[in-house]
């Protein structure tokens, strides 16, 4: 699934991930999607795409953050991550929320 916008870089880089993904155990299409959100992310902050949201480009790499942040466990998901699920399902008062607020709204 490699893109055109990608450069020779990128399409290593998505069948290098790809590639561990599916050694870890997940599917072709999982591993497929795990490559190109690694990819894109990693463009959104060299600055490659056109666009990017603010989480992509102010938040740690992909690579270096390792799952340490897989939606789960006692830290989950940062407030900002929280705000822009919040902002797409239309919450109301989202700029005003605590992280846990913000928990609260965007799981219910």
């Amino acid at each position: 699934m490699p893109q055109q916008a990608w450069s020779d870089k990128r399409e290593r880089q998505y069948e290098h991930v790809k590639d561990s993904a599916k050694k870890r155990g997940a599917g072709e299409d999982r591993a497929e999607e795990i490559a190109a959100r690694t990819v894109n992310k990693n463009r959104a902050q060299s600055g490659e795409s056109k666009k990017a949201s603010r989480t992509s480009k102010r938040d740690v790499s992909p690579q270096h953050r390792g799952g340490r942040r897989s939606h789960s466990g006692s830290e989950g998901r940062t407030r900002d991550q929280l705000y822009e699920d919040a902002k797409r399902k239309g919450v109301k008062g989202r700029s005003k929320m605590t992280k846990a607020q913000l928990e609260k709204a965007v799981a219910g």
